[in-house]
């Protein structure tokens, strides 16, 4: 299968529009055309319905499988130049809102102050896309956060050669408003929440889909939808009571107008992993140890 169909293929499916995807690809909407002409003879089946632009059901399948492939192949393609364009005094990190905390800000003090040309960059961003920049070479380290059980990994895509690491676990709150009913409360039980109204704010929260699979329970609804990755945002709305959120202790005890009620059921941490490629600069390798606590050698 060719990489570059299967690409217009997924941007075609995108953009919902043969002259959209073409735009965005920087191809005309003939070779666009030509595209999933050839990609369909190739797999030998109609993939995408053209007035409306939309997937048939084989093209629906493809596309659970399309985003990961093409990851794999830019991860490869960027582990490859690393060999060859590594810049030891240039690291950047990558970051999801909450992980990004104290003892993070630390370690990246530490490696400044050992590494005085050190040309930095830190950059927060969702879940998704901090795997996507480490795994294709944008950036050098990436922490995700989430919920977990004490000493279990997150769930994570296939990752070929990369490594994760444990950088922290720490207790696990519920947001509610200074004002609400639990908000003293020493601790709660997140499946007696199960139907109250939460934020969805996937990249900035813990994911509502991964409560239900913790909780193995229906219900988390949202009362509304957070984008981005502003956590005094989120806060703010959770404050004026459009709904719940999950988030570590130290990062939501320091959010004004909210209370950070513990979770005492299910038994669950919020967990911190440190994401780097398999060959990792002498930089990265060095800032990873630094987080996770492990000599710059074994991290």
């Amino acid at each position: 299968m060719d990489p570059h169909l299967l690409r217009t293929f997924v941007a075609v499916l995108d953009q919902r529009s043969f002259s959209g995807a073409a735009a965005a690809l920087g191809y005309t909407q003939s070779a666009v055309s030509q595209h999933i002409a050839a990609l369909e003879t190739d797999l030998g089946t109609r993939l995408v319905e053209r007035r409306p632009v939309a997937p048939t059901p084989a093209g629906a399948r493809l596309l659970e499988h399309a985003p990961a492939l093409l990851l794999r192949l830019d991860a490869a393609r960027a582990d490859v130049a690393r060999l060859h364009h590594a810049h030891p005094a240039r690291l950047a990190l990558v970051s999801s809102p909450a992980a990004l905390g104290p003892d993070v800000a630390r370690a990246l003090a530490g490696l400044r102050s050992a590494t005085h040309a050190l040309d930095l960059e830190v950059r927060v961003l969702g879940r998704d896309a901090v795997i996507a920049d480490v795994l294709t070479g944008r950036a050098d380290l990436g922490l995700v956060d989430g919920a977990a059980a004490p000493n279990d990994p997150l769930p994570m895509p296939d990752l070929g050669p990369a490594t994760t690491l444990a950088a922290a676990e720490e207790p696990l709150t519920v947001l509610f408003p200074d004002g609400h009913p639990l908000a003293r409360r020493r601790t709660v039980r997140l499946t007696d929440l199960a139907q109250a109204q939460w934020i969805d704010a996937p990249d900035t929260a813990v994911p509502l889909e991964r409560l239900r699979a913790v909780c193995r329970a229906d219900g988390f609804r949202p009362r509304i939808r957070h984008r981005g990755t502003d956590l005094h945002g989120l806060a703010a709305l959770a404050a004026a009571g459009h709904g719940l959120a999950a988030l570590p202790l130290p990062v939501a005890a320091a959010l004004p107008g909210v209370a950070a009620v513990p979770v005492a059921e299910p038994r669950l941490v919020h967990r911190t992993e440190l994401l780097h490629p398999a060959n990792p600069t002498a930089t990265a390798r060095q800032l990873a140890g630094l987080i996770t606590g492990r000599a710059a050698s074994d991290a």
